[in-house]
């Protein structure tokens, strides 16, 4: 938002509470700084606009209605009863705990609302310390891609689709989805909801997620039934062990030496001209670790199984992608 916006809006907002009358808009547009510098009536109207749907958007409670029955024209206000923040009383521990819950959050997504929330506690003269050191940093890291727009659409009550790859059989196929929660748990992220090619509610782990989610349809008809607890579904879903997978990699002589710590040398093989070492790994978590060996970049190669080599490849082509888009 620029300067010159975010100070009509102030402005806007202190002359809506100043009155008990409803201010007809040509009114405001006399009184409001910033109004005035519209070339013309539609233009002021087109601005007005947007700033009344600003501050709903913010949680404004702007008013609409005429202060006598005569008059000619209807008005804006914004009474105080509603826009005053009531008295917020929290004990000391209740405070460390926001405070605590300020410093978990450690995505985009969610820091903004977290900040949001410390600000208007503080504003509202609630003593919330961050300085006060933990015995523990925690952190809620949420690097999935899908993260962000599966949240949203669970915010906005809609449903979703998007590309999933299984790891047994290795297949992908598309789900359609109405998202009623995103939880993690054992430090993966999971999304719920009713899954509608299957007719039954599913879980989804959004490191299997491939491409993009989309979100279609109207908003505010995907709710979560109130039965429906998440995080004991995703621990009823996923009840079986980790996964365990043996993998075979081709790596280029002396190098990749991070994946040679872990593994066992089972051959020499020559790829495209250049010599390696073919080797073994055990993977518990081969999602997780698609990242790790894409890292690599051209001197490690996954030979099997299929459907790890294919998660290596999206993630070096994401890369490639993200380089030719900085250009």
């Amino acid at each position: 938002m620029s300067v010159a916006r975010a100070e009509r809006l102030v402005n806007l907002v202190l002359c809506l509470l100043s009155t008990r009358q409803y201010l007809p808009a040509e009114r405001i547009r006399a009184i409001v700084a910033g109004y005035t510098d519209a070339p013309t009536d539609e233009a002021f109207y087109r601005m007005f606009e947007r700033d009344k749907n600003e501050l709903r958007d913010l949680g404004i409670p702007l008013e609409f209605g005429r202060t006598r029955a005569v008059d000619a024209e209807d008005g804006y206000r914004i009474a105080r009863r509603d826009y005053e923040l009531g008295d917020i009383d929290l004990e000391p521990d209740e405070a460390a705990a926001v405070a605590l819950a300020v410093r978990l959050w450690d995505s985009p997504e969610l820091t903004g609302a977290a900040a949001g929330a410390l600000l208007k506690l503080r504003a509202a003269g609630v003593d919330v310390d961050q300085g006060v050191p933990a015995v523990v940093e925690p952190k809620v890291r949420t690097t999935e891609p899908a993260f962000a727009p599966l949240l949203a659409a669970v915010q906005a009550g809609r449903a979703v689709r998007f590309d999933y790859r299984r790891p047994s059989p290795a297949e992908l196929r598309t789900r359609t989805l109405e998202p009623w929660g995103v939880v993690s748990w054992r430090g993966r992220w999971y999304v719920v909801g009713h899954d509608r090619d299957r007719d039954a509610p599913r879980c989804f782990r959004l490191s299997r997620i491939v491409g993009e989610v989309t979100a279609f349809g109207p908003t505010g008809v995907v709710a979560r039934p109130p039965e429906v607890d998440l995080l004991e579904f995703v621990s009823a879903s996923t009840g079986e062990p980790p996964d365990t997978t043996t993998a075979r990699l081709w790596v280029a002589r002396q190098r990749a030496a991070g994946l040679r710590r872990r593994a066992r040398v089972v051959g020499e093989r020559t790829l495209d001209d250049v010599p390696g070492d073919v080797i073994e790994l055990d993977l518990f978590h081969p999602d997780s670790a698609a990242s790790w060996i894409a890292g690599y970049g051209e001197d490690a190669v996954v030979l099997e199984p299929e459907v790890l080599r294919k998660s290596v490849q999206e993630r070096l082509l994401a890369a490639v992608g993200g380089v030719e888009a900085r250009r």
